[in-house]
């Protein structure tokens, strides 16, 4: 839905990589931005305050596709990205990550869990643009 993971990815990626890369994020449905995630990334000097969530219809319709690579963060948005680069030549890669707001419990179990999400996705992100290659 465009709310944790992908905005988080894309917050992660423009503080690391700043405007070295270009990155957008959307989701194959619009949500409503997550103040769990705005305070994971905000623990670590990242802003996304300022995100807005799109589907990947608006960003097409938008921006075009113009993308040389589509990271998908769930099982569904992996099935979206294929089905848009079927017209595109575009590299796609699935980094299966875990959706924090199916944690449930007290706020420190919560943010854990947003905590964990953005830790996975930040080595991630700087183990795959640093080197511009293939992941691992």
């Amino acid at each position: 839905m465009n709310s944790v993971r992908s905005p988080m990815a894309e917050a992660l990626a423009r503080h690391y990589f700043g405007k070295s890369i270009y990155v957008q994020s959307a989701g194959v449905r619009t949500g409503e931005r997550d103040p769990f995630a705005v305070s994971a990334l905000d623990e670590i000097g990242v802003d996304g305050s300022k995100h807005k969530p799109r589907t990947l219809a608006e960003l097409e319709e938008w921006e075009g596709l113009n993308f040389d690579l589509i990271v998908s963060l769930s099982p569904e948005a992996h099935h979206a990205a294929l089905e848009l680069t079927r017209t595109i030549a575009c590299e796609v890669e699935y980094w299966p990550t875990a959706d924090p707001t199916i944690v449930q419990g007290s706020r420190d179990q919560i943010m854990d869990a947003y905590r964990n999400t953005r830790d996975g996705l930040a080595f991630r992100i700087r183990l795959r643009l640093k080197r511009g290659g293939q992941e691992p």
